[in-house]
């Protein structure tokens, strides 16, 4: 799932918190062009205020609008509806190239769930909830990397993983530029830079300054499959601390500053000195970024964020295991 979702589910709970009824819309199933994967989350509160997506728009304004009308006040339990079973319909609700959406609409009631999934989440752990339709009972257990969003039609598991994590070594005009861009697609971003000369002007509302030498701030933070860490000091006394131990880590991108001849030379010190593996050595992503024709920091910064998303993506594609008989609209 998306970090974004977190947030709806975080909405969720302030609202209930607050006495306002919440319907939890989940997107299930997908055919032909959808503008939202399976897993996403829209809430919409009793008034028809919203919270996430799953859609361009059209499909959430029909839904508030019949939760504003009330036809979801004696909604128990939750139930399937589906969107753009005709090419008319697609059509109507905004659904590209007779795309298709299939979601499971339910009746928050119970958000002790809610409480744990983000007190679990903030602890980096990754956690699958499932809910039976004909009941609503949920229950939560711990989830694998391998484990995929599953709907028979009678009951639905979703994933709720830890907010992307992301950690700069280093604090100068890039980093910057490549932690804003970070915050914007709701990386939770730390930056480690025991130059106080840098760090000085540091100063991004929500980006955390961690203390410490790079090498004991990757130990400490305890890279997960959600974390990402790129050296931009060009100091490589600091660079390759951090790197020695990022390599080692279960981090799902690693990337260094620095041209194709540098990138060379600091494999190979970090092969002889530090004792790295050639296996570990090929996960580097170096010179980092993708390949724009960047100059400007904020350009770079651009080509590292996409080659950081490019590789989150792929690493994180997963089929949707549904039972034949629900394809059927």
């Amino acid at each position: 799932m998306e970090s974004l979702d977190l947030r709806v589910l975080g909405d969720v709970l302030a609202w209930r918190q607050a006495g306002r009824r919440v319907t939890l819309v989940t997107v299930v199933e997908t055919w032909g062009s959808a503008p939202r994967p399976p897993g996403a989350l829209l809430a919409v509160r009793d008034d028809g205020v919203v919270s996430g997506s799953v859609s361009g728009g059209c499909v959430e304004d029909d839904l508030i609008a019949r939760i504003k009308a009330g036809e979801y006040d004696a909604l128990a339990h939750p139930s399937m509806v589906a969107y753009g079973v005709s090419k008319e319909e697609a059509a109507r609700f905004g659904l590209p190239c007779g795309g298709t959406l299939r979601l499971v609409q339910e009746p928050v009631k119970d958000v002790a769930w809610i409480e744990e999934v983000l007190q679990r989440t903030s602890s980096h752990q990754l956690v699958a909830r499932t809910v039976k339709l004909s009941t609503g009972e949920v229950t939560l257990r711990e989830a694998a990397r391998t484990d995929a969003l599953q709907f028979d039609g009678l009951t639905l598991t979703t994933l709720f993983g830890p907010r992307w994590r992301l950690l700069l070594i280093g604090a100068g005009q890039l980093s910057q530029a490549v932690a804003h861009m970070a915050k914007l697609l709701d990386f939770e971003v730390l930056v480690c830079d025991p130059r106080e000369e840098y760090a000085a002007t540091l100063g991004l509302e929500g980006v955390t300054r961690v203390m410490g030498m790079p090498d004991d701030v990757v130990l400490e933070l305890k890279p997960d499959a959600h974390t990402a860490i790129v050296a931009l000091t060009h100091d490589s006394k600091l660079d390759d601390m951090a790197l020695m131990e990022a390599l080692n880590s279960d981090a799902f991108y690693v990337g260094a500053l620095g041209s194709r001849r540098n990138q060379v030379t600091r494999k190979q010190r970090l092969m002889e000195h530090f004792g790295l593996s050639a296996q570990a050595l090929e996960r580097l992503h170096g010179p980092v970024g993708l390949s724009i024709g960047a100059k400007t920091p904020a350009e770079i910064a651009v080509s590292i964020i996409a080659q950081i998303v490019q590789v989150k993506n792929a690493a994180t594609a997963a089929p949707v295991a549904t039972e034949s008989s629900c394809v059927k609209a």
